[in-house]
């Protein structure tokens, strides 16, 4: 059987990736949604009758959940033609405020999560099967306030960009996803929505059209992804800009 796996299936552009990959990838027969919240992943489920789906409800910051999949995918041996890493989180404070557990989240699900997720699942993957992972334009440079974020981000594009070289060979593509803020349950828990001027003044990008464009660009064989021509130009910025210059724009 060939599959399609996504974690942080259950709101937001997770949502959105799922009904964008749907009438893109015709052969896949069966769709393997990750969230914490099983109530959840059947409401997106209902969406689609017509639809397999297997629901796990995972929390990916936890190791035994890594186990579970491992087990699930060597019980049944399927095809991964397409795995979406959406799982992540991001919070605003400086390093050293706040809570601890949450800037040690983003490090267990951004970067942990991502990479056991990613390592389990490869030796099902075949010729012509496509890894989309969700980074941000927090990867292109540090971003004070967010720092462990921003950090967290810098890793998933260079892991992706790593990535997308070893397996050329093998025909899997890697696509970095750097999208703007999106008006999404993610500003909300991360206390970020009016507590930050500059999300409040970036312009915002559209998960539906970001969804559209992360599966278009996977389908090319791109490696990076970034919608809007706001943030095509900061990310060209950032690479001729230091660092120390640009730390100042993407202060959050």
């Amino acid at each position: 059987m060939k599959i399609a796996i996504i974690s942080g299936a259950s709101a937001g552009l997770g949502k959105k990736l799922l009904e964008k990959a749907i009438p893109a990838f015709s052969d896949i027969e069966e769709y393997w949604l990750i969230s914490r919240s099983l109530d959840k992943l059947k409401e997106v489920a209902s969406v689609y009758p017509g639809k397999s789906f297997k629901l796990l409800p995972l929390d990916l910051c936890s190791h035994d959940s890594f186990k579970t999949l491992s087990d699930e995918l060597e019980a049944h041996k399927h095809e991964v033609r397409l795995l979406i890493n959406n799982a992540g989180c991001g919070f605003l404070n400086n390093v050293g405020d706040g809570p601890l557990d949450e800037q040690l989240s983003m490090v267990d699900l951004n970067i942990r999560a991502l990479t056991a997720v990613t390592h389990i699942v490869l030796p099902y993957i075949p010729a012509g099967g496509h890894i989309i992972n969700i980074s941000s334009i927090a990867s292109f440079c540090p971003n004070p306030r967010m720092t462990v974020y921003s950090s967290t981000k810098a890793y998933v594009s260079s892991f992706s960009r790593g990535l997308w070289d070893e397996l050329k060979s093998r025909k899997i593509s890697v696509t970095a996803v750097c999208s703007g803020p999106m008006d999404t349950e993610f500003i909300y828990k991360g206390n970020i929505k009016g507590k930050s001027k500059t999300f409040d003044t970036l312009p915002y990008c559209d998960p539906d059209k970001v969804a559209a464009g992360a599966v278009k660009a996977a389908l090319k064989g791109k490696a990076v992804y970034t919608p809007r021509a706001f943030y095509k130009l900061y990310r060209i910025l950032a690479k001729l800009i230091p660092h120390a210059i640009m730390i100042n724009a993407s202060r959050t």
